[in-house]
Order: structure tokens, then C-alpha cells, then sequence
């Protein structure tokens, strides 16, 4: 009965959650004084309610990972940020915190993605360009100096050199003085979707999730609070993907890391808690508030049944959002405006847990000041002025919802089986399955687009003249011999053999099983560079090279 199984949510789930965290107003209603229950359930005749949705903080999760959603707290503002030096990057944090964002999200320049020093000659041209230039812990202090790491919370977007960054990141805050346990944030570190969409690799399948399961390992003990790593769906989805391969093949990837997990010892329950995930959101409304609600229901049934889970916070799906970058357009980049705002208000209604809001202008350059703080300011009066803040899966119980949300269920599972067939997620990537898929999609978009079955406003119906009138940010070229200087006289001052010393003994550590996370940190704060780094892990395991198909 559902009545029953409501009064024992109430007890058991709800009011522990309000003791320890009251909503945040004591009535919630319409402008018109309607008053706003916390969520609706059906009544004792629907026999399928409780299998497939639940209650909000429980198990399968479908309507949300906690009992009060955002009655409790809105969802985590984080705009993803970065460009040119650590010093431009530090002012664009701290101006948006001045703004109100509620979180950091770091954008890293190409170099650093893929682990070469801004003196490298494999960086030439590519500094500060499209991130932030991070090459050493002086990168680091500066970049977030006066912003108090212990009581904020930072999402990192990298991936093969994750561990490195995330040992620059500890070793800011001990020198801050900050109690590391306390940190909080996110590592993306997810290298399958690099082999599969994205292309920011470094190292070879083996030693890449080697580095991922040292990181589970070292975060379970030292940094409970930190995501360790955000399974990413975003850049399937950009790579041309339909809304059910990214939600499909997001899915294989984080069971192909839980696997690995699994097998190089460590209990499900150790490290589960601390996985997250990253999807898009494009323009079809009800699509994504499908694919959202059928992702939660999913993994908590994957955590659960398949890999044993007896600790509920691994059941939970926490995922962060980010609209979607390929559906803005450089053609009357104002109407991105519109389309941010429908993909966020789909954020919200699916549950998410942080947000990250598209610039108009992310199709022409990097965002200027201004086009950041309205796309953050879409945010805000989503979560201070719509009201679909205050209450909890509203869409719960639509039919077209409903429907929209088992149909994106059983799709992906369609794909999840064929992917355990083939011999799971790597091995789907390695003879190419995932990104045919990927490819096929995109061309079929592409094909409808050009033929004007799916309009897109402003390029293919509703064109005018036009020259862009927006203020432009640029990036000076000067920055990149500027890093290179201040490379130069950190190489000058540090000690020399200390370095040759650190690299033998990391060298060493990589062909063993030693975890590196604790190495890491002691090889930046003795000045050993991100390149050097990632040079001397390239000596051991050698570079990832993909088969052409």
C-alpha cells in the first residue's frame, strides 16, 4: 500500500533529513497563496508506483536523491570557468562568487588536458587558449588565492593528469591551513569517454584505470567529502549522440569503473558513495526529464542487484549538468539565451544536483563578463522566481513523463545488454561500437537539419543579416612567453637533485602497485611540474594510440 509505505518514508527517511537540514521556508505556495505539498503521490490503486518511483530519497530514487530536493537547498550554481593565466581565471572566480554562483568550475587549457608544461613545444599556440594554463603548484596558489578552499567547492574538468591536478589542489589547502578532509568537489577523471568522444587521453586502458582505482582508493581515506570521479555523458552527447546512448553508454562506462574498482580489491560501499556524474541538456523538454529520472532509477538497480551495494549512498545517482555547448549557434547568438534557459529549467525538473548555464556568445569566442552573468543570472530566477524550486519531481505523474521515462529506460537497457555481449564498456570503445553508434546519430541529425525536418532557429528557418554586435574576449598571446618565464625561474630555484630524485622513485612506484596519489603531493610541493609529471608516467607506460576503424 502506498499510503503505509509513505508513513514509513515519513519516519525513516524524512524526518532524520529535517532535523538535520529544515527547508528553507516553512510554507511553500503559489504567488495566488495555493499552498505547495512537498511532492504528490497516486493513490492506493497504482500498482506500479512504488517499483518504479518511490519516494524522493529513496529507493529507486526516480524522484530525486534527497527527501526535500530543493525545498531543502537549490541545486549547487557552478559556471564553468577558465582562460589565459591563473591570475585573469582567479578575478573571473571571484567576480562570479561576487555574483552569487555557489561553486567553482574549472576550465583547463588543451596543454594541460593532455599533461605537457606551457614551455612544452607540443603547447605552442595552445596556451591559455580555450582554459586556464596550469603547469606547476605556483599555477595552482595563484589561481585560487584569497578564495578559502575549505569552504568552497571546486569541480575540476580533467582527466588523464586528474590525480596531479587533484595533488596541486590538496597541496593548496594544506598550505591554506584548510583540514583536508573537509574539501569538496569534483575530479571529471573519467578516461573512457576520452577514449570514446573526447580525445583528451594520455596513457594506455590499463594504467589510465589504474590511476582512476589509486584515486578511489586515496579519496575513500584522506577526502571522504570528494567526488572522485564525474562519469560523463556531457561529451557523448556533444559528439553527436541521441539522449538514450548518452544516458546508455554514461552507464556502461561507470560500471566498467566500479568493475575495476571491484577488481583491484576494493569493497563496493569504499568508494561508491563518492561517484558522480555529468550530463547534457538539450532543447527537447520532456526528453531530458525522462532521461534524468530513468538514470537515477537505473543505477540505483545496477548498484544494488548487479555489484551487491548495501550502503544507500551508493545507490544514488548525483549527477552535475551543463547545457548544451553544440546546440548554440553563432547565428543570432541571443537566441541561445532561450535555448540555456529551456535546457536548464529541464536540469532542475530532472533533479539535478549543480548547474553550469551556456553563454550566448559561446559559439563566436570564450564568454565575456557580461554574457556569464546572464547566463548565471538564468539560474538564479529559475531557483528565486519560477517556483519550480518548491516542489519535489513535479512532473511525477504525467503521462507523457511517465512514459517517456520507462521508454528511455528500456532503450538504454537495450544498449546495456548488447554492451555486457561484446565483453563490456572497453571493449565496446576498442572495436569501435560506441563511437559508430555516436557517428550515425550525429549524421542523421545533420542529414535532418540540412534537409529542414528539424529546424533550427536562425540557421535553417528565420534568418536575417546580421554582423555580431557583442563585445569580444580575447586571449593575449603574450601570456603564453609570460608562463614560459615563470617556468624558467621556478626551474631555477627549486632543488634539482630533489626533482631527478622524485621522478627515479615515481618511475618505480608506476611499474609497481604503490598508490601514486600520496607521491603525487609530494612531487608538486617540491616543485616537479605537470610535464614532468606525465613525461616521466609516458617513460613507463607509453602513449594510448586508437585503432582507426
Amino acid at each position: 500500500m502506498i499510503s503505509d509505505a509513505y508513513k514509513r518514508w515519513e519516519e525513516e527517511v524524512l524526518r532524520p533529513t529535517l532535523s538535520r537540514f529544515p527547508e528553507r521556508k516553512e510554507r511553500f505556495a503559489t504567488p495566488s497563496g495555493i499552498p505547495l505539498p512537498r511532492f504528490i503521490v497516486p493513490n492506493d490503486a497504482d500498482r506500479t508506483y512504488l517499483h518504479k518511483n518511490g519516494f524522493p530519497g529513496a529507493f529507486p530514487f526516480t524522484r530525486g536523491v534527497q527527501p526535500t530536493m530543493y525545498r531543502g537547498r537549490f541545486w549547487t550554481m557552478r559556471q564553468y570557468a577558465g582562460y589565459a593565466t591563473a591570475e585573469e581565471s582567479n578575478a573571473r572566480y571571484r567576480y562570479l562568487l561576487a555574483q552569487g554562483q555557489t561553486g567553482l568550475s574549472v576550465a583547463f587549457d588543451l596543454p594541460t588536458q593532455i599533461g605537457y608544461d606551457a614551455d612544452d613545444p607540443m603547447a605552442a599556440g595552445e596556451v591559455g587558449k580555450v582554459g586556464v594554463s596550469i603547469s606547476s603548484l605556483d599555477d595552482m596558489r595563484t589561481l585560487f588565492r584569497d578564495i578559502p578552499l575549505e569552504k568552497v567547492s571546486t569541480s575540476m574538468t580533467i582527466n588523464a593528469p586528474a590525480g596531479v591536478l587533484l595533488a596541486m589542489y590538496i597541496a593548496v589547502a594544506k598550505e591554506q591551513g584548510a583540514e583536508i578532509r573537509k574539501l569538496r568537489g569534483t575530479i571529471q577523471n573519467d578516461i573512457l569517454k576520452e577514449y570514446l568522444a573526447r580525445g583528451t587521453y594520455i596513457f594506455p586502458p590499463a594504467p589510465s584505470m589504474r590511476l582512476i582505482t589509486d584515486i578511489f582508493k586515496f579519496a575513500a581515506a584522506e577526502i571522504p567529502r570528494w567526488n572522485t570521479i564525474s562519469i560523463s555523458g556531457y561529451h557523448i552527447r556533444e559528439a553527436g549522440s541521441t539522449a538514450v546512448q548518452e544516458l546508455a553508454f554514461t552507464l556502461a562506462d561507470a560500471i566498467a569503473y566500479v568493475q575495476a574498482a571491484v577488481d583491484a580489491g576494493l569493497d563496493v560501499d569504499s568508494f561508491a558513495p563518492q561517484l558522480s556524474f555529468f550530463f547534457n541538456a538539450h532543447n527537447n523538454l520532456f526528453e531530458e526529464i525522462a532521461k534524468f529520472r530513468a538514470a537515477r532509477r537505473m543505477w540505483a538497480r545496477i548498484m544494488r542487484d548487479r555489484f551487491g551495494a548495501r550502503n544507500p549512498k551508493s545507490w544514488k545517482l548525483r549527477f552535475h549538468t551543463q547545457t548544451g555547448g553544440s546546440t548554440l549557434t553563432a547565428q543570432q547568438p541571443e537566441n541561445n539565451i532561450v535555448r540555456v534557459t529551456l535546457q536548464a529549467l529541464a536540469a532542475v525538473l530532472g533533479g539535478t544536483q549543480s548547474l553550469h548555464t551556456n553563454s550566448m556568445d559561446e559559439a563566436l569566442w570564450l564568454p565575456t563578463e557580461k554574457s556569464v552573468r546572464v547566463a548565471l543570472r538564468t539560474q538564479q530566477i529559475l531557483a528565486y522566481e519560477s517556483g519550480v524550486a518548491d516542489s519535489v519531481d513535479p512532473l511525477a505523474g504525467s503521462y507523457l513523463v511517465e512514459y517517456l521515462t520507462d521508454e528511455m529506460e528500456a532503450r538504454a537497457q537495450d544498449y546495456l545488454d548488447r554492451i555486457d555481449r561484446i565483453g563490456g564498456a572497453l571493449q565496446a570503445i576498442e572495436n569501435g561500437f560506441m563511437q559508430s553508434e555516436i557517428q550515425d546519430a550525429a549524421y542523421q541529425t545533420q542529414k535532418a537539419i540540412e534537409r529542414g525536418e528539424q529546424i533550427v532557429v536562425g540557421v535553417n528557418r528565420f534568418q536575417v543579416e546580421e554582423e555580431p554586435d557583442l563585445e569580444r574576449l580575447s586571449v593575449d598571446p603574450a601570456i603564453e612567453e609570460n608562463q614560459r618565464a615563470r617556468l624558467a625561474a621556478l626551474r631555477a630555484r627549486r632543488n634539482e637533485s630533489r626533482v631527478a630524485e622524485l621522478r627515479a622513485h615515481l618511475a618505480q612506484a608506476a611499474r609497481g602497485d604503490e598508490n601514486l596519489m600520496p607521491l603525487f603531493i609530494t612531487c608538486v610541493e617540491n616543485d616537479l611540474t605537470l610535464g614532468e609529471i606525465c613525461h616521466t608516467l609516458r617513460d613507463v607506460w607509453g602513449e594510448y594510440r586508437p585503432e582507426i576503424w
